[in-house]
């Protein structure tokens, strides 16, 4: 069964690796929900396992269980899901992947790296009802949970997988060493063991849990290491889901399924810095708030830390042929899923001269979304928690307060047209009248826009002086001067914020490809790690080599 597996997935592997080095589009999966590709039986199936799953203790058989704990309500029902979960002992879940750890560190890299592919088809047949789960913690409409928390999340972890394959790869698994010394000549055996870190801790958030939790487990499960899934209390089930695929892939094929576990906590009694002190804890993945990723990278010491936090995403609006365009453009990227995507644009500078009607433009199309309740189901979805809502209205409170800032749109709630208790809360657009970064320099995890009026390479200092202080993870630029573009680029390379120029059309801008685009640079506080890169996988292994006289 082991050689078959790995028979199975090396041409998908093969392509991945493809993928990565020529950046092209790829992916083995299909990101549509339409029936015309799946029929009507998977979906049906997978609404039916999920309802099914209501008011239900989720089943896993987990070493060190103390009790259950769930807390999940829907965003769209406003109902809890009533699902309980096993809470496990931290020590136990650390013992426990620590007793499954010698054999998988011995399994070869290839099946490894195998059953991960496995883990992902499995993860992919089983979408249908992980996109109800998504739906229902997290508040995505269905057709981004589908896509965005299925296929392309997937995608992320098996270009991770790629890269951690690439990075093996390049460790020889022996040599022979030659050289004349003091006239005797030495010839010297060597080998070049490839030995894991230790235990992988992976924190996941609360809006979009597998995005980053697959690329995560997959590199440190190639590598050799453990894992143990901490997901954030209000959105459990899509993590639970995942274990549950993984446990059943590791046990299918003879292994350990306690390599991947599941740690829930509550928000009254949090046990991620319980495992992230634990010394057999070596390598932590975070993804969430700004202020425990930034706790995080100021106090892990001796352990290797990838995060991914938040920043302030900026346009740049210098000159245009089509105004509507790109007012299209930055509307449907700000409506997304509410913008509680770390991607979505929060600051719009404007040419001073543009400004009025670059605003009305916006306007224009966000009302275009949101006057259709279906256009607006699809894409908006619902607002996962009350946080949003407060930042929305926080901000609202103070523009009363100030001198140059003035309400372009009030936010409000949309009537979803399937759930009508769903919280839901269209974008709050401000206009600003000049430089006011008490209002905007700082992440507002809501709908919420500013369209500052700002001479070009006036914007782009700011903008970019932002990215260096407060982070960005997606930056961008629209102009019809290509001497403006020449020199604005330098400025957001050295702030480390990828940056998108004139993107308009049936693309979202704020899309990121796996294999093609390179997601968060490490270079500012939006993040440390780059999904992905050579450098998120190469240090979750370690070479240890032993060396010896060649036999006569």
């Amino acid at each position: 069964m082991r050689e078959a597996v790995v028979e199975r997935h090396a041409p998908l592997i093969e392509a991945a690796l493809e993928a990565i080095r020529t950046r092209r589009a790829w992916s083995p999966f299909r990101d549509s929900p339409s029936t015309k590709i799946h029929g009507a039986e998977k979906p049906a199936a997978g609404k039916a396992a999920f309802e099914a799953q209501l008011g239900r203790p989720f089943e896993l058989d987990l070493p060190g269980v103390v009790g259950r704990a769930g807390a999940e309500v829907s965003p769209y029902t406003l109902e809890p899901l009533g699902v309980t979960y096993p809470v496990c002992a931290p020590d136990a879940l650390i013992a426990a992947a620590g007793a499954a750890m010698p054999a998988w560190a011995a399994a070869a890299p290839e099946l490894r790296a195998a059953l991960c592919a496995e883990m992902a088809v499995r993860l992919y047949e089983v979408n249908f009802e992980m996109a109800q789960a998504i739906m229902h913690v997290a508040g995505q409409s269905y057709t981004q949970a589908f896509s965005g928390s299925g296929p392309n999340a997937l995608d992320r972890g098996i270009e991770a997988l790629a890269y951690a394959v690439k990075a093996m790869r390049d460790v020889a698994v022996s040599g022979r060493y030659e050289r004349e010394f003091g006239g005797e000549r030495v010839v010297l055996d060597k080998t070049y063991a490839l030995v894991p870190r230790g235990v992988s801790l992976v924190i996941c958030c609360a809006s979009f849990p597998t995005w980053n939790a697959y690329p995560a487990m997959f590199a440190s499960l190639a590598t050799g290491n453990p894992v143990i899934v901490k997901p954030h209390p209000v959105a459990v089930l899509p993590m639970a889901i995942v274990v549950r695929e993984c446990r059943r892939v590791l046990a299918d094929h003879g292994f350990d399924p306690d390599l991947v576990t599941l740690a829930v906590d509550t928000l009254e009694d949090p046990v991620a810095q319980v495992l992230v002190d634990h010394p057999a804890v070596q390598i932590v993945d975070f993804t969430g708030s700004p202020r425990y990723g930034g706790h995080l990278e100021r106090t892990v010491t001796g352990k290797l830390l990838f995060t991914e936090t938040a920043g302030v995403n900026t346009v740049v609006v210098d000159s245009v042929d089509d105004l509507t365009a790109v007012a299209r453009a930055v509307a449907r990227a700000a409506c997304l899923f509410s913008a509680q995507m770390c991607t979505s644009p929060q600051v719009i500078y404007v040419r001073p001269d543009l400004a009025a009607g670059f605003g009305r433009a916006l306007v224009e199309q966000i009302d275009a979304i949101t006057d259709d309740p279906a256009q607006a189901a699809g894409i908006m979805g619902a607002i996962q928690g009350m946080v949003s809502l407060k930042a929305v209205s926080a901000v609202r409170g103070a523009l009363d307060q100030h001198p140059l800032a003035r309400v372009l749109r009030e936010a409000a709630p949309y009537a979803h047209p399937h759930f009508p208790k769903a919280r839901t809360l269209t974008p709050l657009v401000v206009a600003v009248d000049g430089p006011a970064p008490d209002l905007y320099a700082e992440e507002h995890f809501g709908p919420v826009l500013f369209v500052v009026a700002m001479d070009g390479d006036e914007a782009v200092a700011e903008a970019t002086r932002l990215a260096r202080e407060q982070g960005s993870i997606s930056s961008y630029l629209y102009s019809t001067d290509e001497t403006f573009i020449d020199r604005s680029i330098p400025h957001y390379e050295q702030a480390g914020a990828n940056l998108t120029i004139n993107l308009t059309g049936a693309m979202w801008i704020n899309f990121a490809a796996a294999y093609s685009d390179y997601h968060v640079t490490g270079l500012n506080p939006a993040g440390n790690a780059c999904l992905a890169d050579l450098a998120f996988v190469a240090s979750r292994f370690r070479i240890v080599q032993r060396r010896r006289p060649a036999a006569a």
